[in-house]
């Protein structure tokens, strides 16, 4: 049976996937695969499946998305179980869905397993919630540019509120993020920027708007990155400051 299964691989951490995604995995006869999915979710593909890497990176594009479509169509075509495998949650700015209806257009049949996403999760393993009682009652989450390479409109819209912002996207724009938030006076508004969330290789960057470039210019990061501004961001202090003061022991 042709079939087209999209997949959420989660953040980071190979064990964030879903108990279903890893299913569907080992299910697969072709996996093709993202620059955002941890490249460990493929032990769980058969040795028989044909794996192919469609990632892009920023300047950088291992296929066009015309192709990857080709691709999934001409692989189902052949009564294979084709499987995209998807950083983070592939309906959060990841073309999911627009895959699906391109198979869909073409008589396969479509699935769709979610996954984790860093619009929220990569927040949370910082310990930082996206919403906290008297603190922040909504978050946006936002694509830092359009599809002309412009920023998106969005945010300065969002800087007006007092909702958690959580840009996805965005170190390239982190400039002119900067100075949206500026110019609503809001130069002492906590931000962080974290990179790889859930991996070895993790940085949580923590700032204000005013120090913000300067300081992941330091800590010389580099995408890919989740970028949150609100008072939530304080909670991530709180809990580093507990984590100093406390000592732990263990029994002998």
């Amino acid at each position: 049976m042709k079939r087209f299964t999209v997949v959420g691989a989660g953040i980071g951490d190979p064990d964030l996937i879903t108990v279903k995604g890893k299913k569907v995995l080992e299910s697969a006869d072709v996996v093709l695969y993202d620059a955002l999915a941890n490249e460990a979710l493929l032990d769980y593909v058969p040795d028989a499946a044909l794996k192919i890497f469609v990632g892009k990176r920023r300047g950088f594009k291992a296929y066009e998305q015309e192709e990857i479509n080709e691709m999934i169509v001409r692989f189902a075509n052949e009564n294979c179980h084709v499987v995209r495998l998807k950083g983070g949650d592939p309906f959060v700015f990841g073309r999911g869905r627009e895959e699906m209806m391109v198979a869909e257009a073409h008589g396969i049949e479509t699935a769709y397993v979610p996954g984790i996403s860093s619009a929220i999760a990569a927040a949370g393993v910082a310990h930082i919630p996206v919403t906290f009682r008297n603190i922040a009652r909504s978050f946006w989450v936002i694509t830092a540019t359009t599809e002309t390479g412009e920023i998106s409109e969005d945010i300065s819209v969002a800087a007006k509120s007092s909702a958690t912002i959580v840009i996805l996207m965005g170190l390239a724009k982190l400039e002119s993020i900067v100075e949206i938030f500026k110019a609503e006076n809001k130069a002492q508004m906590p931000i962080a920027v974290i990179h790889n969330a859930s991996s070895p290789t993790e940085i949580v960057v923590i700032g204000n708007i005013e120090n913000i470039v300067e300081k992941v210019k330091a800590n010389k990061l580099k995408p890919p990155t989740v970028i949150i501004i609100g008072e939530v961001v304080k909670l991530e202090q709180n809990f580093r400051n507990l984590k100093k003061s406390t000592e732990f022991s263990v029994a002998t």
